[in-house]
């Protein structure tokens, strides 16, 4: 069932990409979010690189580039369908400890779309079990000059702790875009 709802989130939001606007405080990162008609809210939020598509690919996929753009002190990716990118923001919590953050890697399509679920956030995260009813798919469309990273997180139903997730991520989102346009525009 979740591997159906993942792979149609992925259809719908390839196809319709909403108007956007800027984000206040992240200043490469524009917001195209809504609610739509069921209550569901989506996170829909972008920036363009000067950089192809295979370059943010790398990124995306190798803890190498997890670790110099994306923020994050330690990471290990198994990519593969049902693999899982496994991270840490301290470089004091070993991978494969209860205190890191595991994605299970729902799709992908090599160079332009990854999406991904929670399957163990840290320990203490609030509504652990809500998030990982989510799902957040990339994908990267090559445009003049560079690429635009779309970035979606589906699946914040209507209730409180989706509420407080939604708000989490919505702005979490946007400061991961945010690193990884400054980490790829600066570099030489």
């Amino acid at each position: 069932m979740m591997r159906q709802f993942a792979l149609a989130a992925v259809l719908c939001l390839a196809l319709a990409p909403p108007a956007s606007a800027p984000m206040a405080g992240f200043p490469a990162v524009t917001d195209a979010s809504r609610t739509e008609a069921n209550g569901e809210r989506i996170i829909s939020l972008s920036a363009v690189v000067p950089v192809p598509p295979a370059e943010v690919w790398e990124v995306l996929t190798t803890p190498e580039g997890w670790v110099a753009h994306l923020g994050v002190a330690r990471a290990a990716i198994d990519l593969r369908i049902d693999g899982v990118i496994e991270t840490s923001y301290d470089a004091a919590v070993a991978l494969g400890s209860p205190g890191t953050i595991k994605n299970q890697i729902v799709a992908y399509v090599p160079g332009r779309l990854l999406a991904i679920r929670n399957i163990q956030a840290p320990d203490g995260f609030t509504h652990a079990e809500e998030f990982g009813r989510t799902v957040t798919v990339i994908t990267l469309t090559p445009v003049d000059g560079g690429t635009r990273i779309d970035l979606q997180g589906v699946g914040f139903v209507p209730g409180a702790a989706f509420d407080a997730l939604y708000g989490q991520f919505h702005a979490g989102d946007a400061w991961t875009l945010q690193q990884l346009h400054d980490g790829l525009t600066s570099r030489p």
